[in-house]
């Protein structure tokens, strides 16, 4: 028997409810703060109308010019890697919708993301705008460049795949600074990167397929 509540509740919210316990609980993540956030934001306001329907499906989407929205379960765990307390100031490269920014939005103070197609950085920003993201700063760039003018950054996750580790991005995290991003051009692998006093640490989690990481033309 539904309860008013259930009745009140919006579709979406029963979709997210759905797919954190079926694609997220189940797969291992335990961040209840991530898990909270995942339930609690509109994935699919994040990408075309046409596919709204399967917005919440356990798998990647297509958003237009090439670029894809990731699979829940990898927003969910890249996010959870980043080990988020509340009050980092993260960079994000590679903006797409805006999905990852507003996931990462509550958990963080502020959030830096930067899109290299102009068309989607315009379309996220208004979409992160509109949706009262209020933390989320996004800009139109070169990834590889980072963001020199609000470094150095206590995060960065990079939602699409270099080929090695890039160096101007290392430079511009913290001491004891996270960054999580796929790396790899053929066979990718998603990586966690420490620095330490002596460089990084780099630790392997999980085979996964991102698009390459592009540079300008």
């Amino acid at each position: 028997m539904n309860t008013v509540q259930d009745e009140e509740t919006p579709q979406w919210k029963k979709e997210t409810k759905n797919m954190v316990k079926s694609q997220l609980i189940s797969r291992g993540i335990a961040d209840q703060k991530v898990l909270r956030v995942m339930e609690n934001t509109p994935r699919h306001l994040f990408i075309p109308e046409n596919l709204r329907k399967v917005a919440y499906r356990d798998g990647p989407l297509p958003i237009g010019e090439g670029q894809t929205i990731s699979q829940p379960y990898i927003v969910a765990i890249m996010t959870e890697l980043l080990k988020l307390e509340g009050h980092e100031k993260v960079l994000e490269i590679g903006t797409g919708s805006g999905y990852q920014a507003a996931v990462l939005s509550p958990l963080v103070d502020t959030c830096y993301t930067i899109e290299l197609v102009p068309s989607l950085a315009k379309s996220a920003s208004e979409c992160l705008k509109q949706l009262g993201y209020t933390n989320v700063i996004a800009k139109c760039g070169d990834g590889y460049q980072g963001w020199p003018e609000h470094a150095p950054f206590d995060r960065i996750i990079i939602t699409a795949a270099p080929e090695e580790i890039p160096k101007t991005l290392v430079e511009q995290l913290k001491p004891d600074g996270i960054m999580v991003l796929p790396v790899g051009r053929f066979y990718q692998e998603l990586i966690v990167v420490t620095k330490t006093r002596n460089g990084i640490n780099r630790e392997s989690i999980i085979p996964v397929r991102f698009v390459p990481m592009v540079r300008p033309d």
